[in-house]
């Protein structure tokens, strides 16, 4: 309901109400009110999305004002459209019909009601209408942008209760085969506000009898308030740059959130493939989710030119979609469109969205990139919505989500056994139950977790998704193999050059290798594109400075880390070894702390450093002598494990010391017994403590594979374990141990071992 004030100004008025609304209320009271309602609804979200204001809401009726004719034509025939595609849906005959008429006039809102002659006249143009139909005066027909893709019916002269004049009227309709345009669109060029001639000359008469100002009018307003560069966050990049923004659900139902999110995630991961682009990352666009916010805000906040903006609407396999481009800098649209098929035609209509936004922003795609984009590894409608469903609980990090996500992609391969992205996402599903919390969601112990991980991840290969390779870097730089890490970080980058998890994985692995430098230009790009999260790039160059030697910078860094939002606190284990190095042992003492309030399992010296696979044994050093100022306890036999170039073993050293041997060593954190007998010809058995993935926790049960020697790794392939599985490990001879004592460093952890015969 309007304000109680009184106020009369000239506008462009709509007024719609439900035709035939009693005997609506007759079939059904209650179902009735509750259709009109989500109407009405439905209405207003598109009389706010073309700049137009609701007034009031008259039981059966809505009235609404608006600046420009165009705007209000063009959300008129808008609704009416969702309107029949929505009512096409129902199941019963219960569907309301709407008539709207549109005017121009003077409204006053006196005594908390909204009058005038204006909303009168819209009323009772609005009766003229049938229901579906929009009609609209003669001074509203002059208003209107030309370029709007109209068909006018003209039905004359009208005589309307109330007016001493008739009143010229014309029925207005899209025109067969186009499309509506999106808000402003169609009033790229309009004069705004743009009223009829008549009533301009009268105003600007007015005016100048009372010694007003002049009265003008724009003749080209941007379509949004222009953002400006100079106070973008971020300096604009030098290739074409945009953000995408939560797509809106107007499905009217809650339980579809999930499908207007995995649109944005599926356009925002197409774009981010094209090199020639520079796309914010999913996590900092889903930080406006929920939010009005200007595309003004976004563009300063992210430092970006380009802003995409739409909404999904589905009603059971029907699908809409509604998307616009925006140049943030000039605030005009570049391209604005709707898209409506089956939930069979997604993937079509997802690569006409992507297409479009390309050839708006004029940016040439490579062939890989052409092949890359809109890639989503099936075919089966059913199998993809289900891993939006299952990536919607993923993405939300908790245990319980996790769970659920498990359910679903398990659902997606089940409809489609070669569902290869299906298969890496259930992978990292697993791989998140290492951690204890997300394991007892799942009802998985670590190591069964470990296994299903492997599993599923094997069956991904080929697949035109980062995930695979991203969850392969983690794994390998846990093993020490940081050429690895870095080998599928890389190949995760060459199928979507800003995925931030594959740049952190990668940053991850120069670090630890030694080049520090190149890290920490990775971690300043993480933030650039992702500047809402930032906590682990911050981590990450703190991580940096203390291998370098850096200690004031990695505190800083690290502490700067731990103070966004949902940093892990795992951060204050580096923390107590960076405190420690600067001989602030209080401190070094109190991140410790803080860090075993998050971890329950056992921790020691050799423990603490061995979470950190850097290459150098310098750093290495470091790290023990920081966490030896902390407080860390030393467990024998080594103060700490060594596990440095230096110390690694190569391919020949690895087949003259194993091969044809038999060799006894001790689980690293239970310190159970195991063996191996390898054959020269590389045939293996293993018994004992279960150190490789999927071999069995049975002490007893002796499983058999085959060994070989690649790029100077140990591989093995268990012909017992259920699933294609290929473990590489590396060999590290132990330096402060005598000259028969190894590790064997596994998707466990290092297990030391000795050569018996």
């Amino acid at each position: 309901m309007a304000k109680d004030r009184l106020s009369g100004k000239l506008v462009v008025i709509l007024h719609a109400d439900v035709a035939d609304s009693t005997a609506l209320v007759q079939q059904d009271k209650e179902l009735a009110h509750e259709r009109i309602q989500d109407t009405f609804r439905r209405f207003s979200d598109t009389i706010e999305k073309y700049q137009g204001h609701v007034l009031e809401l008259r039981g059966d009726a809505i009235l609404a004002e608006f600046e420009r004719a165009s705007d209000a034509v063009s959300a008129a025939l808008s609704f009416q459209i969702d309107h029949a595609f929505y009512n096409d849906q129902l199941t019963d005959d219960l569907r309301p019909g709407i008539r709207v008429g549109i005017a121009t006039g003077e409204v006053i809102i006196a005594d908390n009601t909204v009058t005038g002659a204006g909303v009168v006249q819209a009323q009772r143009i609005e009766q003229l209408a049938e229901p579906g139909g929009v009609c609209i005066t003669a001074a509203i027909h002059e208003a209107l942008s030309k370029r709007l893709p109209l068909d006018l019916e003209n039905l004359g002269e009208q005589v309307l209760k109330g007016f001493d004049h008739p009143v010229h009227v014309y029925r207005v309709e899209l025109r067969p085969g186009e499309s509506m345009p999106s808000s402003q669109q169609d009033s790229q060029h309009e004069p705004s506000p743009r009223v009829p001639k008549q009533l301009v000359a009268t105003i600007v008469i007015a005016l100048a009898i009372t010694g007003g100002t002049a009265y003008w009018f724009k003749t080209q307003e941007p379509q949004e308030e222009p953002a400006s560069v100079e106070r973008m966050a971020y300096p604009l990049p030098d290739k074409p740059s945009i953000a995408v923004l939560p797509f809106t659900n107007m499905s009217g139902i809650a339980e579809q959130e999930y499908f207007a999110d995995g649109m944005t995630e599926n356009l925002i991961t197409d774009l981010s493939k094209i090199s020639g682009l520079f796309v914010i990352a999913r996590n900092s666009s889903f930080s406006y989710k929920g939010q009005q916010v200007k595309v003004r805000q976004v563009a300063e906040d992210m430092g970006v030119r380009y802003v995409l903006e739409g909404s999904v609407q589905r009603v059971g396999d029907q699908v809409r979609i509604n998307a616009q481009l925006i140049d943030a800098t000039t605030g005009g649209h570049l391209w604005a469109e709707r898209y409506d098929g089956s939930l069979d035609d997604i993937f079509a209509l997802q690569d006409r969205v992507t297409t479009k936004i390309t050839k708006a922003m004029s940016v040439t795609l490579t062939p890989l990139e052409l092949g890359n984009i809109g890639s989503v590894g099936t075919s089966n409608a059913a199998a993809h919505d289900a891993y939006f469903r299952g990536l919607s609980f993923y993405l939300r990090n908790t245990p319980a989500d996790n769970a659920k996500a498990e359910a679903h992609f398990k659902h997606a391969i089940e409809l489609d056994p070669d569902y290869k992205n299906a298969y890496a996402a259930l992978a990292k599903v697993y791989y998140k139950g290492l951690d204890d919390e997300f394991g007892k969601a799942l009802i998985l112990y670590g190591r069964k977790a470990q296994f299903l991980a492997h599993k599923n991840l094997s069956k991904s290969v080929g697949a035109k998704s980062a995930d695979g390779h991203i969850l392969r870097s983690w794994m390998a730089l846990y093993k020490h193999q940081l050429e690895m890490a870095l080998q599928e970080a890389e190949q995760a980058l060459a199928v979507n050059t800003n995925d931030v998890d594959a740049l952190k994985a990668k940053a991850k692995a120069l670090i630890y290798s030694g080049q520090y430098t190149q890290g920490r230009k990775l971690a300043d790009r993480i933030i650039r594109l992702d500047p809402a999260v930032i906590a682990e790039p911050l981590y990450l160059i703190g991580l940096s400075y203390f291998a370098s030697g850096s200690y004031d910078k990695a505190a800083d860094y690290i502490e700067r880390a731990l103070e966004n939002v949902g940093a892990p606190r795992v951060y204050n284990l580096l923390l107590a070894a960076t405190y420690g190095k600067l001989g602030m042992e209080m401190k070094a003492k109190e991140a410790l702390l803080k860090y075993r309030e998050t971890t329950s399992g056992p921790f020691w010296m050799g423990a603490a450093v061995f979470y950190y696979p850097f290459e150098d044994g310098e750093v290495l050093k470091h790290l023990a002598d920081g966490f030896d100022a902390a407080g860390v306890v030393v467990r024998p036999p080594s103060r700490y494990l060594k596990l440095d170039r230096k110390a690694r073993l190569a391919g020949q050293e690895i087949e003259t010391l194993l091969f044809g041997h038999t060799i006894k060593g001790s689980d690293f954190w239970s310190g159970r017994g195991w063996g191996q007998i390898r054959t020269l010809s590389g045939k293996v058995s293993h018994s004992g403590a279960p150190i490789h993935i999927g071999i069995p926790a049975d002490s007893h049960n002796v499983n058999k594979g085959e060994s070989w020697v690649e790029d100077d790794r140990l591989c093995n392939r268990w012909s017992d374990v259920d699933g294609d599985i290929t473990n590489c490990v590396l060999i590290f001879r132990d330096l402060d141990g005598d000259q028969n004592e190894y590790y064997m460093v596994t998707d466990t952890g290092p297990n030391r071992f000795q050569v018996s015969n």
